[in-house]
């Protein structure tokens, strides 16, 4: 096991971390975790080529920290929250006894968040497990919403499906958040796709035919599930994204939010963790 700290794109802190099964990748930038690869096996991980690298800005690939909204509610300046937005710092490695390394890294103190710590465990192994862990040590109630933004990396978006949400009910952003009740075994994606789970608890496992892998996302403490593709009109209007880069991901997102939003008591924690395992597969698409 090794770990290098050196400076990354645009010159911000990014972690190298090498196991006997794996390599990955950590920018203190939101401490978003940017690369997975097991050893002989593709990238697990979409990050686009047009992601701006810079103080205050967030990373368009990886795993972004959604925290502690998701959109962008009234009064809000920012999207998605400001814990993908700051500098976190590297608290340290830990080797486990399976040969796996965990990084913890943790968000430093800030007027918005004086009384609820964060911290964030990222473990590298034969699969890629993050987990979130929030502290109310306030003297009140603290209400929020958590996600993991995930970007998985895929072959082809036309020729994938996602598979462990039929029958869940979701809001549905393509049509003004809509509700409605996913009746398709399979998602398949045609069109934009920008959805939101509620209640959902269950594996999702992403087939991908061309990379000839299957990745399935597991989850602890995790009500809410996002699943987005921009299709190609929305990937144009994004800077940071390239125009077909919209092919090779899908974001398979773990966490809590809408009415699926957490209410931490005082003195409690709330951790949200998410599991990503690959396996070969050769099924047709």
């Amino acid at each position: 096991m090794s770990m290098t700290t050196i400076n990354g794109r645009g010159g911000l802190p990014m972690v190298q971390i090498q196991t006997s099964w794996s390599t990955a990748e950590i920018y203190l930038q939101g401490a978003c975790v940017t690369h997975f690869q097991v050893h002989g096996e593709a990238p697990l991980l979409f990050l686009s080529e047009h992601s701006r690298f810079e103080p205050g800005a967030a990373i368009r690939g990886g795993i972004p920290i959604i925290f502690p909204w998701f959109g962008r509610p009234p009064g809000r300046a920012t999207q998605h929250g400001f814990a993908r937005l700051r500098a976190w710092e590297l608290v340290g490695l830990h080797r486990t006894g399976d040969g796996s390394a965990t990084a913890h890294l943790s968000l430093p103190t800030t007027a918005e968040l004086l009384s609820i710590p964060l911290d964030y465990y990222v473990t590298i192994g034969k699969t890629l497990t993050v987990e979130l862990v929030v502290r109310n040590y306030s003297s009140a109630p603290f209400a929020f919403e958590n996600c993991l933004h995930t970007y998985l990396a895929v072959g082809d978006i036309e020729r994938i499906r996602v598979t462990g949400l039929q029958g869940t009910e979701y809001l549905d952003a393509t049509a003004k958040f809509l509700r409605k009740q996913e009746a398709a075994e399979s998602i398949r994606f045609d069109r934009e796709v920008d959805r939101i789970y509620l209640n959902s608890r269950n594996a999702v496992e992403v087939h991908d035919p061309v990379l000839q892998r299957t990745v399935q996302v597991t989850t602890e403490n995790s009500a809410t599930t996002v699943i987005w593709n921009p299709w190609m009109t929305k990937a144009r209007d994004m800077v940071d994204f390239g125009d077909e880069e919209y092919r090779r991901m899908v974001c398979v997102e773990s966490g809590n939010v809408a009415e699926n939003g957490i209410q931490l008591a005082v003195g409690e924690e709330a951790r949200l963790k998410a599991t990503y395992r690959q396996t070969k597969s050769d099924a047709p698409g």
